[in-house]
């Protein structure tokens, strides 16, 4: 078994194209022993947001702080509070925006590919 603190993993900024204010803590990844799935604690500042983006994974975000709208593969936006729960298929498009004051945090989990370390993806 394998425990750790989400506040001792490190803050990672993303920084990729199209992302502004998003952070992810690797909380579990195939490093920790994880072969199949990792988790993230992924968070995101007041105003901030991920690019309008696909996978060749699919995700599943569960919302634990905050407030966000989530674009959909129509980009029609949700609104998501703590509570949701949210699944994206596979290739499907989708952007996450904070719309509130403080930080909107979820936890992220996605499938490690076979080549895969559990932090990167496979953007389509």
């Amino acid at each position: 078994m394998l425990l750790k603190k989400s506040n001792d993993v490190v803050r990672q900024a993303i920084t990729a194209d199209g992302f502004a204010g998003a952070y992810n803590r690797y909380l579990l990844i195939r490093e920790d022993g994880c072969p199949n799935y990792a988790l993230r604690l992924s968070e995101i500042e007041p105003g901030g947001h991920t690019s309008y983006h696909a996978h060749e994974e699919e995700h599943e975000y569960y919302f634990l702080e905050g407030a966000g709208v989530i674009v959909d593969h129509d980009k029609v936006e949700h609104i998501v509070e703590p509570g949701d729960a949210v699944y994206i298929p596979q290739k499907q498009k989708h952007q996450v925006k904070n719309i509130g004051e403080s930080v909107l945090k979820f936890i992220c989990t996605i499938p490690i590919f076979k080549e895969g370390d559990g932090k990167s993806t496979r953007l389509v």
